[in-house]
């Protein structure tokens, strides 16, 4: 694993919930920076906030010590407190009933593994610049994908 550390933010969006929604992660190595985002037709904003965790994660080359960024405190939560309590219950909630966005978490879970994370929440639409950006960023990913269906 290599000792510099990544720092990712990420975010989703959703407008309406469900509805059409985005995510943006923004990668930052050094000086080097990546900005990978995605949209959805019909989804959620927590299915957004994990894609864009995941996304963020995988976009990267090898292990890595990563500190990542999210304003989502059930993707914080989830991955430290929860997960460990699902999967032992075989993706069940302590109430007995099936985790939501499973087949998620199950991929969070996996490209999570390869690296070591430090969770950072930060409250959404206080002022964290990195957290704007990236808020505008998944807006914008709604917005191509809204104009090129338009367009076809």
């Amino acid at each position: 694993m290599t000792e510099t550390r990544v720092e990712i933010f990420t975010d989703g969006a959703c407008r309406g919930n469900p509805g059409v929604g985005g995510w943006a992660a923004a990668l930052r190595h050094g000086e080097r920076e990546r900005l990978v985002t995605g949209a959805a037709p019909h989804t959620t904003n927590n299915r957004m906030e994990l894609t864009a965790a995941i996304e963020g994660l995988a976009a990267l080359q090898g292990a890595r010590r990563v500190r990542l960024t999210t304003d989502s405190e059930y993707v914080r939560r989830g991955v430290t407190e929860w997960i460990g309590r699902w999967k032992a219950n075989g993706w069940k909630t302590a109430s007995r009933t099936p985790v939501k966005n499973r087949d998620l978490w199950e991929r969070l879970d996996r490209v999570a593994g390869l690296h070591d994370i430090e969770w950072v929440w930060v409250k959404g639409h206080s002022g964290h610049v990195d957290n704007e950006r990236v808020d505008r960023a998944a807006n914008a990913a709604i917005d191509d994908m809204l104009r090129k269906s338009t367009e076809s």
